[in-house]
């Protein structure tokens, strides 16, 4: 009996099949790597979130950092401090604008006091070299704002830290001059029976190396 003709041209049956499946395997990979491909890109899956961010600005008008509580409304801090009889005189004096309508403010939204809404932290600085010249933090109910804590001796700098209060004064002694202190208080305040309470206080000196300012640990 004759075989079969496999010369130029023509193909065996079994050599066709085994290419057919061949190709069609391919074709399946290849669109599983699409499907794949298109998975991955499509969506960003869970996600774990940082701490709410506390951002700073310097305008008059305020918006809130995004917080995992409610959104705030937007403050305007300026006219915050300016209406607060808490303010002294003497800040509110120099509460001017440095360029434009541009205030030396800085503001930061964050949890404090243990209440629904975020608390609101300001430090007022002077324009020329950004030397804080007053903290204050306001507790948030019902939309508005309450006075709950104040420090306005220069230079002083207030801010959040894992839910307490740090605020860092500078230390003077006689005959320093204004860019060069003698060192710094760092103080951390817990929120504790509807008030601020000192719970820490940092000490340190600065060297005096050619005009260097180095803390060095204080001597007990």
């Amino acid at each position: 009996m004759r075989g079969l003709d496999t010369g130029p041209g023509t193909e065996p049956p079994r050599a066709r099949g085994a290419l057919k499946a061949a190709i069609t395997a391919v074709a399946v990979i290849a669109a599983l790597g699409l499907l794949v491909s298109a998975c991955a890109s499509g969506g960003t899956g869970a996600r774990d979130e940082g701490p709410a961010r506390s951002d700073s600005v310097s305008v008059g008008a305020v918006t809130p950092a995004p917080s995992q509580s409610s959104a705030e409304p937007s403050v305007d801090a300026v006219q915050l401090l300016k209406a607060d009889p808490e303010v002294s005189a003497a800040v509110k004096r120099d509460l001017q604008p440095c360029v434009a309508d541009e205030y030396p403010v800085d503001v930061s939204y964050g949890k404090l006091t243990g209440g629904s809404a975020d608390d609101l932290v300001v430090n007022v600085l002077t324009c020329g070299d950004a030397v804080g010249v007053g903290s204050y933090v306001y507790r948030g109910q019902g939309g508005e704002y309450e006075n709950v804590f104040k420090a306005e001796e220069p230079p002083v700098y207030a801010e959040i830290d894992r839910g307490d209060l740090v605020v860092t004064q500078q230390v003077y002694e006689k005959g320093d001059p204004v860019e060069f202190p003698s060192g710094e208080e760092v103080i951390t305040y817990s929120w504790i029976a509807g008030r601020f309470m000192e719970q820490d206080r940092n000490h340190s000196d600065y060297s005096k190396v050619t005009g260097s300012e180095t803390p060095s640990p204080a001597e007990d």
